[in-house]
């Protein structure tokens, strides 16, 4: 009797759960920052950095672009780095600090600057986890 295996190639079906985790935390993600925005501004805080409003989609628009860079960050790091959960999930935590620094020095009220910020820590929670638990340990 002879059996047969059925493989399949563990790199792309792994690059497919990254990509598709991804896409589905960025959904969220945007969705959840832009509602951070809304209600922020609802409650009265200022969304003008500079003298200039952030539409409450740009909240969102902005967290889909970094979102999908770095499910892009991602696929590449399931590919070539060693240990890919442990390389993404430190990497997009620095970078995520990082990412509070322009917050901190734009030219806007406390208020506003935390809001920022707020919408920065959102889309972190949502996206990070999110993606990482699709990488190889």
């Amino acid at each position: 009797m002879t059996t047969t295996a059925n493989t399949t190639d563990a790199t792309t079906s792994t690059l497919g759960a990254v990509i598709r985790a991804g896409v589905v935390a960025t959904v969220a993600a945007s969705a959840a920052t832009m509602a951070v925005s809304a209600a922020g501004h609802a409650a009265g805080v200022s969304l003008d950095v500079g003298g200039a409003p952030i539409p409450v989609t740009g909240f969102g628009v902005l967290t889909a672009v970094f979102s999908l860079i770095g499910v892009a960050v991602a696929a590449l790091m399931s590919r070539f780095a060693r240990r890919p959960r442990r390389t993404f999930v430190r990497t997009t935590v620095a970078l995520t600090a990082l990412s509070l620094v322009p917050d901190v020095i734009a030219d806007a009220g406390v208020g506003t600057k935390a809001l920022l910020m707020l919408t920065h820590l959102v889309a972190a929670v949502i996206v990070i986890p999110a993606v990482a638990r699709r990488l190889a340990a």
